[in-house]
């Protein structure tokens, strides 16, 4: 993702005028990293679809809210990330299940997904993600996959970078112990 040429959008995302055309070229820049952040927390291609979707109209009503306190890519990953957890929260309370039956209608989910191809390999790896809690999951999937400094994550999340050092740390530890099992 471009980040500068994220950043030269802003003012024309601001400007009502030029709002349409930015924001096309806005989707355009950022729709296939946010929805791989979305797809390893919600694992189905529909539901990705759907939480990416809930993001850009939350982005769409919100642009004239957006302070520049952080960078705008920064920003659409908080977002992203807010609707994921809401989305897994939505779902968990709809199927009124534990958090061991939850995790394994997530893991049914993922491996009936049509554009899953993971070997057996690649589906104990999963397994042994999704057995982590949620924003845990987070972590690992922000650090591992999207290859995130500390510091960005902690400005998505609202964590510190000591608390996310060490939920990645015990996050790795416990894929170990399940890949191990």
């Amino acid at each position: 993702m471009q980040t500068d040429r994220l950043e030269e959008l802003i003012p024309l995302l601001k400007d009502k005028n030029k709002r349409n055309v930015a924001f096309n070229t806005l989707v355009k820049l950022t729709k296939q990293r946010l929805y791989w952040h979305i797809r390893k927390m919600v694992l189905v291609h529909e539901d990705a679809d759907d939480v990416l979707q809930n993001t850009y109209v939350k982005v769409w009503k919100s642009i004239d809210n957006f302070r520049g306190d952080s960078a705008l890519y920064t920003w659409l990953f908080r977002i992203a990330t807010n609707e994921s957890l809401t989305f897994l929260a939505q779902q968990r309370i709809k199927n009124v299940a534990t958090s061991i039956e939850y995790e394994d209608l997530l893991i049914s989910k993922m491996e009936a997904d049509a554009y899953y191809d993971g070997d057996e390999m690649a589906k104990k790896f999963e397994r042994a993600i999704l057995s982590l809690p949620e924003k845990q999951r987070l972590v690992f999937n922000m650090k591992y996959y999207e290859d995130m400094k500390y510091e960005e994550i902690s400005k998505i999340t609202g964590t510190s970078e000591g608390a996310l050092k060490a939920s990645y740390h015990i996050a790795v530890k416990k894929i170990e112990q399940f890949i191990k099992e």
